[in-house]
């Protein structure tokens, strides 16, 4: 599943591409028929909130989508292409073209349906109206442990697993610490340091958590091959060594997912 900073990045994008234009809308799919109500309408803005993307018009419509675990957004120039595959929805101007496949939610809402939608996301890194003290109250009376706390996203908005495992390696915090036992002034390292990783990788297209001095050219070892992309620490590198003491990589069942740790590193 696409990570928060995947979702600002599209929000980028499509508010340089339709914004201030009035947007033809349809669903060769057939599944999202009632987007064609847009149709004529302008689309005053864009903004991305954890993971989920919404369009805004200007008659206060929102198209909201959530990418899921098999969304998909691909764009052109016109003359737009025929619809291939299974297209949820074509947005259109004189100028580009937008399609969406596969998506978990993609539905209309009004003002008091996106209300209710912010008011259960939890603090969003990207956001400069995000609230982390908010999101720590929640964590500090929580015996649940950190790696499932900070992929709650009614706690912490777009971080997913990737961000998640490698911003507590990289605070040297095991993921099965609870979260009652981590203090205050942790907790405002952990956020400064996620907020700048995933800032980055809004800047970059990809995930690179990994310090300089352990890049590939500084250690003399072959760049990652993964389809996520960008050099990282722990997450999917189990059995390999840690990149900073040479002990093996974990991985175990946590929170329905894997987690992935160093033993040496996040004592």
């Amino acid at each position: 599943m696409p990570e928060g900073h995947t979702i600002h990045r599209l929000a980028a994008h499509h508010r340089s591409l339709l914004a201030g234009q009035r947007v033809s809308v349809s669903s060769p799919q057939g599944r999202f028929a009632a987007g064609a109500a847009l149709t004529g309408a302008e689309l005053l803005d864009t903004e991305a909130y954890g993971k989920h993307l919404l369009h805004h018009y200007a008659d206060d419509r929102t198209l909201h989508v959530h990418l899921g675990l098999y969304g998909v957004f691909s764009d052109g120039g016109q003359p737009a292409p025929p619809p291939v595959g299974q297209v949820r929805l074509r947005l259109a101007t004189d100028r580009h073209w937008i399609d969406l496949r596969g998506p978990t939610a993609c539905e209309l809402m009004s003002p008091p349906e996106v209300a209710a939608l912010r008011a259960r996301l939890g603090a969003d890194p990207l956001r400069d109206d995000a609230d982390p003290d908010a999101a720590y109250a929640r964590i500090s009376r929580s015996g649940m442990a950190l790696a499932a706390l900070l992929l709650d996203q009614s706690i912490v908005g777009g971080a997913g697993l990737v961000y998640m495992s490698e911003v507590l390696f990289r605070a040297g915090i095991p993921p099965t610490r609870p979260g009652r036992e981590l203090s205050t002034e942790a907790w405002q390292a952990l956020w400064v340091d996620l907020r700048e990783l995933m800032k980055e990788g809004v800047a970059r297209g990809r995930i690179d958590t990994v310090h300089s001095r352990h890049m590939p050219e500084a250690m003399g070892r072959a760049p990652r091959v993964d389809r996520h992309g960008g050099e990282v620490y722990v997450y999917r590198r189990a059995g390999q060594p840690c990149l900073v003491c040479g002990t093996e990589i974990q991985r175990s069942g946590l929170a329905g997912r894997n987690s992935y740790w160093c033993p040496t590193c996040q004592r």
